[in-house]
């Protein structure tokens, strides 16, 4: 990461924890490698990401570790592992970081890629589902991603999930031949998958499939109609995709995604959903729960690429060989606590320096004297003799 393409991403950074801290969440950091299990339980077996695109590795005591792949099952663990539980409820999280999958890379996608995600615990109510879809929402608006859209969905309930699951896997055996390979290997162990095939003739056989969201109960009919109302209410636009059923096993009732028409076919930004059953799978107590995860790589893609930044220096001080760059050295060090500040390097001419002043754009120069120092205007060229310390940074202030 050069230093020109690392400044939109603190940007970004600074953006997220503008937005999320105040609304009450807090910043949580987990392991870059975890057990290779908690991936496993926790995302699914039967998920492409656990049977292809895991950096598993075993460690020196022969325990099996993998570079995090996604953020929710970590986040679960720490919640459990923390006693954060028996806190008051609901528990609002955040995080940023690196995280790693084997796929292949392509525009904005890369096997070390970073996400910003945020994650509530303890709570069922539709309002939770609407809080964190509108917090995604604010943060891609302020990146200025470019041609958003939002697609909502429900899975409805672990237990409705899976007897759709049982009608739809029926179905698909029905029209096996017409699916591909991929698609066919995986009828019993994930039948929803294939609502995410790019295969032309499976994506024609899909369309003719049973939906889950007609297969809701009434609960989770109204829990969903309640986060559509709440979104209404809010202003905020989206399109209901019955096959949106992301990729992972742990997702029931609300999900979404949010896309950028400017990125192609490749064209998820962010999303996520609810999974009410996740940290009970993992040990803990039953805990409903609801997250996102969005790309860095991805919004700065949507957004256009990397801004032009143009760094600006307001003052360089210009500093001799001699023993007056100790002076400089201190001068430097007052100035920049309110300025921007670049110093000279004290091995280069005065000359030199000076052009290096005029290269960065510097406002003021401040050359360093026997007997004080000389500040002179970048812009006009006028340069003034300066008598201490203080009167400098009274100068400056001006």
């Amino acid at each position: 990461m050069l230093p020109d393409d690392s400044v939109p991403r603190l940007e970004l950074f600074l953006l997220a924890s503008a937005t999320l801290e105040p609304a009450g969440y807090g910043f949580l950091e987990t392991p870059i490698f975890e057990d290779t299990e908690l991936f496993a339980r926790g995302v699914g077996e039967s998920t492409d990401i656990v049977q292809k695109e895991m950096f598993t590795f075993e460690d020196m005591g022969g325990r099996s570790l993998t570079l995090r792949p996604e953020g929710t099952a970590p986040i679960c663990r720490a919640y459990v592992e923390h006693g954060m539980h028996k806190r008051p409820q609901p528990i609002r999280l955040w995080y940023w970081g690196p995280f790693f999958r084997h796929e292949a890379p392509q525009a904005g996608r890369y096997r070390q890629f970073s996400q910003v995600g945020a994650e509530v615990l303890g709570s069922d109510d539709p309002a939770v589902d609407a809080e964190i879809i509108a917090l995604l929402a604010d943060i891609l608006e302020e990146a200025d991603a470019r041609a958003l859209r939002l697609r909502l969905s429900s899975l409805g309930t672990a237990e409705t999930r899976r007897e759709y699951s049982e009608e739809l896997t029926g179905f698909l055996r029905s029209r096996a031949d017409e699916l591909a390979p991929d698609v066919q290997a995986r009828i019993e162990a994930n039948p929803l998958r294939a609502f995410d095939s790019s295969d032309a003739g499976t994506h024609a056989v899909m369309k003719e499939a049973p939906t889950l969201l007609d297969r809701l109960t009434a609960e989770d009919a109204e829990h969903f109609a309640e986060v559509r109302g709440l979104l209404d209410a809010a202003g905020i636009e989206y399109e209901i995709d019955p096959a949106l059923v992301r990729g992972l096993d742990y997702y029931t009732r609300t999900v979404f995604e949010f896309t950028s028409d400017a990125l192609g076919a490749q064209s998820g930004v962010g999303g996520g959903g609810r999974y009410d059953a996740l940290v009970e799978q993992l040990g803990g107590p039953p805990t409903p729960a609801i997250g996102w995860a969005a790309g860095v790589e991805r919004i700065l893609l949507a957004a256009g690429g990397a801004p032009d930044v143009e760094r600006t220096v307001e003052v360089f001080v210009a500093v001799p060989k001699d023993e007056r760059r100790r002076t400089g050295f201190r001068v430097w060090k007052r100035l920049r606590g309110e300025h921007s500040t670049l110093m000279g390097e004290p091995g280069r001419s005065m000359k030199g320096q000076m052009k290096q002043a005029d290269r960065v754009g510097a406002r003021w120069t401040v050359i360093v004297e026997d007997d004080g120092f000389e500040l002179k205007d970048m812009e006009s060229g006028e340069q003034r003799p300066v008598a201490s310390e203080d009167e400098l940074v009274k100068a400056l202030a001006q």
